[in-house]
Order: structure tokens, then sequence, then C-alpha cells
């Protein structure tokens, strides 16, 4: 039988369900999920192996209008998508109408590679309004497939993997059988830390932090990390840690957590905090986290 192999890139607005999808297709939480806007900053690439076919699936940053050099770099990794996609899953949910980028739904538009659209989370929507949107979508992007799902529920998950199979180029595997990711080890404790903070802290303060793992020893039975969250002010630094470290201990107890899970082994966890002054806008600084490569 042929092989097939290929790059199957998700974009969207913010929190339509991308790094949902994504772990359900991968079946491992690779992406770190929250209920706020930019939760995924970079472009993680999730690998689907079986017999015959290699599915590499790229999880990237909701699609916003940058504000400062950051968002900038996240919408690079948009772009990215569009370059190497042999299959391309525009995701939409109910009652949304356009991206908030036009010259990205342009792109889209243009498209000479399949799009699947993704109508998701129709598990919160009744017939007419999904039959609504259906229409709406078939008449603006009438070169994509549009496919209701909901991938919070895992409703119709499998048909769309089947479909994205069918369109894939007979090609080898790009990466070897048994990798998950293109990802470090570092790259997914420092993604586990920054969701934990994303969940338990206000306004701007998820959005001004970084983390960065600065040691990861394994042994045989243990894990041992040490990592420092990274502030851009000195209230901040305060807010993080908060009354006698009860805020920073409970974001490392549910970190370590997470961790043992994911890497099916006891982890030791130690957090720092540090104020590096306005990184978000400092080119040096986001290469140095991963950003602006």
């Amino acid at each position: 039988m042929a092989h097939r192999s290929g790059f199957v890139n998700i974009i969207g607005n913010p929190n339509v369900g991308k790094s949902t999808l994504m772990n359900a297709f991968v079946g491992e939480k690779l992406s770190i999920i929250t209920s706020k806007a930019q939760t995924t900053r970079h472009r993680i690439l999730g690998i689907v192996n079986g017999d015959d076919f290699q599915v590499i699936l790229s999880d990237t940053p909701g699609i916003i209008k940058p504000a400062y050099e950051l968002q900038s770099s996240m919408m690079d990794f948009v772009k990215s998508a569009f370059e190497d996609a042999d299959v391309l899953l525009y995701m939409v949910e109910i009652g949304e109408k356009a991206l908030k980028d036009e010259a990205f739904f342009k792109k889209i538009q243009n498209s000479k590679i399949p799009v699947l659209l993704l109508l998701n989370k129709i598990d919160t929507s009744d017939q007419a309004a999904l039959e609504e949107q259906m229409q709406h979508w078939q008449t603006v992007l009438p070169n994509a497939e549009i496919h209701p799902i909901s991938a919070l529920e895992n409703f119709n998950v499998k048909e769309v993997f089947e479909r994205i199979l069918e369109l894939l180029p007979e090609a080898p595997p790009y990466y070897p059988k048994d990798q998950l990711t293109d990802k470090p080890e570092r790259f997914f404790v420092n993604e586990t830390i920054r969701e934990k903070i994303l969940l338990h802290y206000k306004k701007e303060i998820p959005y001004s932090v970084e983390v960065e793992t600065e040691e990861f020893l394994e042994d045989e039975d243990i894990i041992r990390i040490r990592s420092v969250i990274m502030v851009e002010r000195d209230t901040q630094k305060g807010i993080i840690i908060g009354h006698k470290g009860s805020a920073l201990k409970r974001v490392g107890v549910e970190a370590r957590k997470d961790l043992e899970k994911f890497f099916a082994k006891q982890v030791h966890i130690e957090l720092y905090v540090k104020v590096n002054k306005n990184w978000r806008s400092n080119s040096q600084q986001l290469k140095r986290f991963g950003y602006n490569n």
C-alpha cells in the first residue's frame, strides 16, 4: 500500500478550539488549553503515525492584529503555516463570520491546496443556526469543504481525520515513526507552567509572562526541573508569588501533577520569578525565547 505523508496546518481566530482539535487528533496534550485568547504562542507540531501514513499536524496562534513585537512574531508562525501546508484546516466556531485579519482570509479564499473548513462547537448550537452558518461559509469560501464538528466532544473528529488521509500526497515519512512532536521536553515544561498562570491570574499578568526552564535533569526514577517565570515589572513579580509564596506554590503543584502524567515519571520542580523588563518588545529577548527565528 502506498505511504502518505504531509503537513496539515490548523488556523483560525483565537479560542475557536484549534489546540483542543490538535490534542484530539494526536491523543496527547501537546498544546495548552485555556479560555483566554492567545494561549498558543508558538507553532507546535503533533505527529500521528500509522503503518501507511504520517500526518504532521500544526497548531498555530490565533489570528489577531498585532499590537507589539511578540504578537507580530506569533503572526509570523501563522504565515509560515500557509507556506508548507498540504492540507489547510480553517477552524471557525458557530456565530463567526470572518477572520480577524482580512489578508489571511484572502489567502484562504485563493488557496491552491485543499481547505477543510471545520465549523466547531456545534454542541452549543441548534440545527437552524448550524444550517445558516453552513450556508454563509459555502458562499464566502466556495473552495472549502465544510465539516461540522465538536472538538471537545470528539464529534466528527475521526471522520475529518479520515478525509485528511485521503487528501495527503503519497510520500515517505518526514520524521521517525516513534516521534510525537518537534518540540523538546523543556518546551512542554514551560508551556505547562504558563498554562497554570493563564488559569490563575487575571488581566495583563498572563500575557506579560514567559517561562524558561534552566535545568531538566532526568534520572531513572525522577525528573528534576528548575524553571524561571519572567515578568515585565516588579509589581507583577509580587502578584505571581502571592502572599507568603502561596500563589507560586499553587502553580508549581498543579504543573508538577500535569508533568508527571505527561512524562509518566515522578517530577520535582522548583520555580523562581525574575523581572525581565519589556521582554515582549525586545527582539533579542524574543529570539532567546524561540520567537523571531
